[in-house]
Parts: structure tokens; sequence; C-alpha cells
């Protein structure tokens, strides 16, 4: 028996030793991800201007994911120091490389990923700013804003105006304010890179975000000075009237996912509210005068406002328990993901 103890107390010891060391031998590595489709003119540029010295990092390594490209992305991407490399077959969109991208750095053992677009239009420069939140604890996931201090240049009028309204609309449903939805200048904690599923691949910003805000990730926005050049081309927005039918299906859906019952809850309250009134109000003018004739459409709405009232609370019941399914499933994933 003291043989047995004198065993274990070794074995406790052991191993309080190799965890000691373990943390004594810990590095934080930051990954700064680039997406990439025909980008050979500009990539090299930001590369270099990534910082590889930044406080409390201890390694930076740049990742590039080439969406497909057809020129020689890869090649310039090689040659500015890339350290990783992930190339698609053919062009996937920008949400299945951001997809790709979190896949592919927390294979490479990220515990900070900051994306960063390879057009040049976003100051690498700031991306200590971005990671000093996340190494402090202070926030999740933060994101750069266009819209607050240093507002974007030369950013045309109506993405502006779409970008603040959508954010404003979701916010307040979300009860979190949100300061800019779509940008795509981010930097994500590794628990976030674990918690988060993407189901999209047009475009990743503002389902991300919304995801993140419904799992009590904490979430942060810093000012950044964009420059929006005069002859660029964006490789998302081909069409302004696609991009916001695109865009308003990802937020519908996300929403609908995230919070189900007020989603569907609300408005079912609300037609149920007003069906209630009219009938009441039917009743009051039928016990009054005894005809039906004059006010039988009301009598007509009313049910017809009752029964879609209905159906929407039912809507919200059924969605609600989808939602904790898909919290069991999102848990056993995210272990997973983890080992």
């Amino acid at each position: 028996m003291q043989y047995l103890r004198l065993d274990l107390f070794r074995h406790i010891c052991y191993a309080n030793v190799q965890l000691e060391l373990n943390f004594l031998n810990y590095i934080m590595r930051l990954i700064v991800n680039i997406p990439a489709y025909n980008e050979e003119k500009t990539i090299a540029g930001v590369i270099q201007k990534i910082p590889r010295q930044i406080a409390g990092i201890d390694e930076v390594k740049v990742q590039v994911i080439d969406d497909g490209s057809s020129d020689k992305t890869v090649e310039e991407s090689k040659n500015a120091g890339a350290d990783f490399i992930v190339s698609h077959a053919r062009n996937m969109g920008i949400g299945t490389a951001f997809k790709t991208a979190i896949e592919s750095a927390l294979e490479n053992g990220a515990d900070i990923m900051v994306n960063i677009d390879a057009d040049g239009q976003f100051p690498a420069g700031d991306i200590p700013k971005f990671t000093e939140l996340i190494v402090a604890g202070k926030a999740d996931m933060v994101v750069a804003s266009r819209f607050g201090i240093k507002s974007a240049k030369n950013m045309p009028w109506i993405k502006s105006f779409l970008n603040r309204f959508a954010a404003n609309v979701i916010g307040k449903f979300l009860r979190h304010p949100i300061d800019d939805l779509t940008c795509g200048f981010r930097a994500l904690s590794r628990e976030t890179m674990l918690r988060l599923n993407l189901a999209y691949r047009f475009t990743y910003t503002q389902e991300t975000i919304i995801d993140a805000i419904s799992k009590n990730l904490v979430v942060k926005w810093i000012p950044v000075e964009v420059t929006y050049f005069d002859d660029r081309k964006s490789k998302v927005v081909k069409s302004v009237g696609k991009f916001v039918y695109q865009s308003f299906l990802i937020i519908i859906r996300t929403v609908r996912d995230a919070r189900p019952m007020v989603f569907f809850g609300i408005p079912g309250v609300v037609l149920i509210t007003s069906s209630l009134a009219i009938g009441i109000a039917f009743l009051g003018y039928y016990f009054t005068n005894f005809k039906v004739t004059p006010f039988r459409t009301w009598l007509s709405l009313a049910v017809i406002l009752l029964l879609v009232g209905v159906q929407l609370l039912v809507f919200a019941l059924i969605a609600d328990m989808i939602r904790n399914n898909r919290k069991l499933t999102e848990e056993q994933m995210y272990f997973l993901k983890k080992e």
C-alpha cells in the first residue's frame, strides 16, 4: 500500500512538471489569412506589409487561400514569403474560402487568425490593434469599423447606406450594437474559430458576426481607415442588386437560426393580438346593432390573422426545437475540432 501511494505521488509530480514545461514552452501563434482570387498585382505588397513582430505574439505566419486563381497569385505569394498556401481547384466563393482558412489555421496551430483582403485597401499596420484585445482576453472577435472615427475613403454611397441600415436593424434585433456588418478585416480567437459553423459560400461577413453574437462570444469593433481605389473592381460585389439579395437571404436565414422564438414568435403574437382586437371590435358592434353584414370582412380578417398567428407560433416552437438539436450537434463538432 505504501509503495502504491509513493508511486501515485511520483506520477502526480511528473504530470505537474510536464504541464509546467508545456506551459513554459507554449508559443502564441498568429496566422494572418489572405483570401485571394486573381490578385497577382497586389498580394505581394500586402504580404510584405504584414508585421512579423507583434507584442504578446511569439510567432506570426502568413496564410494565403487561393480561390481558384488563373493568374500568378500563388507564385507571387510564395515569392513574397507566404508560409502556408491552400488552393481551391476552382473558384468556390469568399464564404467557402473563409471556411477553408479557418480549417487550415486550426490545423496549423493558430491561437489567433487575422483575416485581411489581398487588394491592399486595409492597413496591415493595424493588425496589432486587433490582436491586442484578443491576447488581453477582452474580445473573442474583433472587426474593423469603416464608419467610426475614420470613415472609409471613396466608398460607394449605396454600399455605405445599405451596410449602416443592415447593421442597425440586425443590431436591434439581436440586442447588440453592431458598427460594421460586412467588413472582412477582422481577428478571431481559437475558441471563436472552433465555435463558428459556416453554411454559405457567397460571403461570410454577416453570418459569422450574427453566429458569434448568438453564441455569446464577445465581439468588438475598432475604427480603421480604409481606402477604396477608383479602378478597383470587387470580386464579390459584381452586381449591387445580386449582392443585396444574397446578403438579405443570408441575414434572414442566420437570424432565423439564431433567434427562432423571436423571429417567428413576435410576428405571431402581433397577428394574434390584432385578430383579438378586431374580433372584440366586431362583437362590440354586433351586440350594439345586431347586424353582421356591414362588418363581415372584419370577422374574416380576424380569423385569417388568428390562423396565421397560430401557425407562426407553431413554427417558432418547431424552429426552437431544431435550434436545440443544432446546439447539441455543434457541441459535438466543437469537441471533435478541438481534438
